[in-house]
């Protein structure tokens, strides 16, 4: 198998806002988003190409919409792509390289906002300081839990929030900005929830998609025929459970930190043994992940061009990107262990996303 490159250059999820600003729209945006007046772009985190293809059958509303694919990001991870999607930019450019990251010394739980030991973590402006939606007054209709997380500070810093607790109200807060503005942003994330947990092939998961599917049905109700709605996801899945977890025991020698994801470890050598790291990370793992060097990862450009010094540093000087179906544990944190449904790698499970679009119905 061959990792699946983000294409920055084209097809991609952080391509969206350049248009949703209104510039240009790409060759590869569906119809009936590009001839829209207004456009609610619906995030569905999690829905990857693979559950549509496999489930499609069972999900009219979503498979009545017409579309294309695109790629996520490196690592295909939330924390990384849903920022991606806010600012445009790359994982290299805006700084957000994982769902846990190195930063100043610590590792910070991105998604939680908290440093090892539990200490609030940084400044998000300065971890991250891209302004999202390019600084325009974009209304982001999410959970109302998430209104003051430090990750909805990085990536959604200073835009209208409106919060949901169920999807019925998420609904009509839809309904209600989208009569006034020309876009409006929404997220759910119900189906990325449920693969944790439930794994992709147990009826919990099928009844979370056609749920998701009667969301998108009930959005479309709710719009009026010059309004598009357009979904995407900020990665795909698949299902490794705990009894594919990887220990990395080995390479503790030479390791001072673990970050990253459990499909996309990142791994911080002790000082002087990142050339022993690496060759210990080919010689033990490389049968199952692909093993990159951090300068390779920069480099070859997999998380985009940009990068500072500083965003390189929070990333390990050697990252498993798993292939097989495997995840790699880390000492530090037993709760990924007992996950499911998992992401983070480049195989194209995780890397391919779906972009499909639909006029409203109102």
């Amino acid at each position: 198998m061959e990792p699946v490159r983000p294409d920055y250059g084209g097809a991609w999820v952080g391509a969206l806002l350049p248009w949703l600003l209104g510039g240009s729209a790409p060759p590869w945006l569906p119809a009936a988003a590009r001839d829209a007046e207004r456009v609610v772009l619906l995030v569905l985190d999690g829905l990857g190409q693979h559950a549509l293809d496999r489930y499609g059958d069972r999900l009219p509303e979503l498979s009545a919409m017409a579309g294309t694919t695109l790629t996520t990001v490196a690592p295909s991870t939330t924390a990384a792509a849903l920022t991606s999607i806010t600012t445009g930019l790359p994982p290299a450019g805006h700084g957000v390289v994982g769902y846990r990251m190195r930063v100043a010394g610590e590792v910070l739980n991105v998604l939680g906002w908290q440093t090892t030991g539990r200490h609030r973590g940084p400044d998000p402006a300065v971890v991250q300081p891209q302004h999202p939606f390019g600084g325009c007054d974009v209304p982001v209709v999410t959970r109302e839990e998430f209104r003051t997380s430090g990750f909805t500070a990085a990536h959604l810093r200073d835009v209208p929030f409106v919060g949901w607790r169920v999807p019925s109200t998420l609904v009509e807060h839809v309904r209600r900005l989208s009569a006034e503005r020309r876009l409006v942003y929404a997220y759910y994330d119900g189906v990325d929830k449920v693969a944790h947990e439930f794994g992709l092939t147990t009826g919990f998961f099928t009844a979370e998609l056609a749920a998701a599917d009667r969301l998108v049905g009930e959005l479309r109700d709710v719009l009026p025929p010059e309004a598009a709605l357009v979904v995407t996801a900020d990665h795909g899945q698949l299902d490794v459970g705990p009894d594919d977890v990887v220990g990395l025991d080995a390479l503790d020698g030479a390791v001072a930190a673990y970050s990253g994801e459990s499909r996309f470890r990142s791994l911080h050598a002790r000082t002087g043994a990142a050339g022993d790291l690496l060759a210990a990370a080919r010689e033990h793992f490389g049968d199952c992940a692909w093993v990159f060097a951090r300068d390779q990862l920069f480099d070859e450009g997999w998380l985009g061009p940009g990068a500072t010094a500083t965003v390189r540093g929070r990333m390990g000087d050697v990252v498993l990107a798993a292939h097989d179906g495997v995840a790699f544990a880390d000492p530090g944190e037993d709760r990924e262990n007992a996950l499911l449904g998992r992401h983070g790698s480049l195989t194209p499970d995780e890397m391919i996303v779906p972009l499909l679009s639909a006029p409203g119905r109102a």
